[in-house]
């Protein structure tokens, strides 16, 4: 499927089971728009679909960002009562984490701002280069976050920073966003790429099954209470051990060798 907004490519750069999406419109930093957003929900639908696809990586196009915020030019022109009839934004907050239960990373390679910033929050991790910058400054066009930046940036770097980026705009660098919490790792920005794809081929090599059942364990602890969720996790847990791939596993390094996976 060819898409005019993104740059899709499946086993990307040789690395086998791992999906690469690019934001691609470099001119305009990256900013999303109606037309991207859509992209990116059909694009990652493909991905979920594909079962030779176990984990995907997105980042942005040019040197400068990864998506320095949604295209203000669409959003100017609409009025309040489409942006609620509309229920705009509900379907890119929720489709792109609900419904795509396999692995995903974002790789920011630049500016993450407004809507980018909430874009790479929705993946499962952030790997950042050290020129990324992240961001909401939806407060100095006389708006607020729309994409859950109030709601998944309060709950990475808690509330006091939350609260402090939201009020004045300001951006966070690289450094600032690792030791709060926000990313996983800060890479060289010229080996970011490069690092993103190798840690999701290291995921796709995993059993694909334990890696949804992993992924919808850690989201289960932002969602319900501490023995809601060690309940959940137990459940999973005996699910998994009744797998092909749980029996696989542990024959596998009994007998020190590498696995093969069924997914099953």
């Amino acid at each position: 499927m060819s898409y005019a907004t993104l740059i899709v490519e499946a086993n990307a750069q040789g690395n086998k089971g791992v999906t690469l999406v690019t934001l691609n419109r470099p001119k305009a930093l990256n900013a999303l728009n109606s037309e991207v957003l859509r992209e990116l929900i059909e694009a990652f639908a493909a991905f979920e679909a594909d079962p030779e696809q176990l984990c995907a990586v997105i980042t942005g196009s040019g040197e400068k960002a990864f998506a320095a915020g949604a295209d203000i030019k669409e959003m100017s022109e609409k009025a309040a009562a489409d942006f609620y009839l509309e229920d705009f934004f509900a379907a890119w907050t929720s489709e792109l984490v609900k419904k795509v239960r396999k692995p995903w990373v974002a790789a920011v390679n630049g500016f993450a701002l407004g809507g980018g910033c909430e874009l790479a929050m929705m993946a499962d991790f952030i790997l950042a280069s050290d020129k990324a910058k992240f961001g909401q400054p939806e407060i100095n066009l006389g708006v607020a976050p729309g994409m859950g930046g109030s709601q998944r940036l309060t709950r990475a770097v808690g509330k006091s920073k939350a609260m402090e980026m939201c009020l004045t705009g300001r951006m966070m660098d690289a450094a600032e966003a690792e030791s709060a919490g926000l990313v996983a790792r800060v890479v060289p920005h010229d080996d970011l790429l490069e690092d993103a794809l190798k840690t999701a081929a290291a995921i796709a090599s995993k059993p694909p099954m334990a890696a949804i059942a992993n992924k919808e364990m850690v989201n289960a602890a932002f969602e319900t209470t501490l023995e809601l969720g060690l309940a959940h996790e137990r459940r999973i847990f005996q699910i998994l051990a009744a797998s092909e791939d749980k029996a696989e596993g542990m024959a596998a390094f009994i007998e020190k060798r590498e696995g093969r996976w069924k997914g099953r």
